[in-house]
């Protein structure tokens, strides 16, 4: 099992992040995660940094990332040191693998999806469990061929800042799982780690459709003799189906520069926040300030839950 003895010390200085996917404008799920990691790691007078997750080339859109920069700079989100792009770094994911496979954590595995959905054993959270089909050499029927790391009866356990403890045996509920598929993409599980490790983040705030993937993710960091970041899940805000928000939910979700104050005020009342009525139409600076004062991740609540727009 991973301890906890292996998370960075409480006494170490907060380095948090945002780390947005450009594949669209800004909207109101991603203003969570860029507010919530902007005000803990500014409240425990800690640095900001932001990285440009383009890990995924066909998913980019054009101008998203420059639109983004543009729209946390006019809301006062200013952040620290130069922005880093994963795009700008598949050298350094490669030296990783190298290292990784160094010490015989890595196999090769040509099996399809439908391969593995036929043998595993079950299906874990994150879909059918890997049985281990490649461990010994590679058995599927693929051309091309992804590279897994391997998983012997281990279990994760963290506290997590807002849903608490959590725990996952990594072999029987998901198996050995990918860092570059088979496309040759590199996986974002190596990536968000190897990034993180890099630039020293200490405190990784994001969204709680992330929080399944962090058990594998703290393994990753074990494996590279790292120590594990402290980890705030934010709930994820629903559309009334009952599914992820998104910019598809409608054009009053996108944040925009004559929007952003009113959802940024929207996006601490959703956090269990209870922001000043009249701070609704202020200045990015005025809000801030106040909840510079008065946010509390404690009052944070521990579920996903239904949000729309208020007038």
């Amino acid at each position: 099992m991973v301890k906890m003895s292996d998370t960075i010390s409480q006494d170490m200085p907060v380095i948090g992040r945002f780390a947005p996917s450009p594949t669209g404008p800004m909207h109101f799920g991603t203003l969570i995660a860029a507010l919530g990691s902007y005000l803990l790691a500014r409240q425990a007078g800690g640095t900001w940094r932001v990285r440009i997750e383009d890990l995924d080339p066909p998913r980019v859109v054009p101008g998203a990332a420059d639109e983004m920069l543009f729209l946390l700079e006019a809301l006062g989100l200013t952040w620290d040191g130069p922005v880093v792009y994963q795009g700008q770094r598949f050298g350094r994911y490669r030296e990783v693998l190298d290292l990784l496979r160094s010490k015989n954590l890595l196999f090769d595995c040509n099996c399809s999806r439908r391969e593995v959905l036929a043998s595993a054993p079950h299906t874990g959270e994150d879909g059918p469990v890997y049985p281990g089909t490649c461990r010994a050499g590679m058995k599927g029927q693929r051309a091309e061929a992804a590279v897994r790391l391997r998983i012997v009866n281990r279990t994760v356990s963290f506290v997590d800042g807002i849903f608490g403890t959590r725990m996952q045996n990594l072999e029987t509920e998901l198996g050995d799982f990918v860092l570059h598929r088979a496309d040759g993409e590199f996986a974002y599980q190596l990536a968000v780690v190897v990034d993180d490790m890099d630039a020293g983040i200490t405190q990784v705030v994001r969204g709680a459709d992330l929080l399944a993937s962090t058990p594998r993710q703290i393994y990753l960091y074990d494996c590279l003799e790292a120590l594990v970041p402290h980890y705030y899940h934010l709930p994820l805000a629903l559309s009334a189906s009952g599914g992820k928000l998104s910019k598809r939910d409608g054009p009053a979700l996108i944040v925009t520069r004559d929007n952003g104050v009113q959802l940024m005020w929207q996006v601490l009342c959703f956090l269990g926040q209870n922001p000043p009525d009249e701070l609704r139409r202020s200045r990015p600076r005025d809000l801030l300030e106040w909840a510079l004062a008065y946010f509390s991740c404690g009052a944070i609540p521990a579920e996903n839950r239904c949000f729309s727009p208020k007038p």
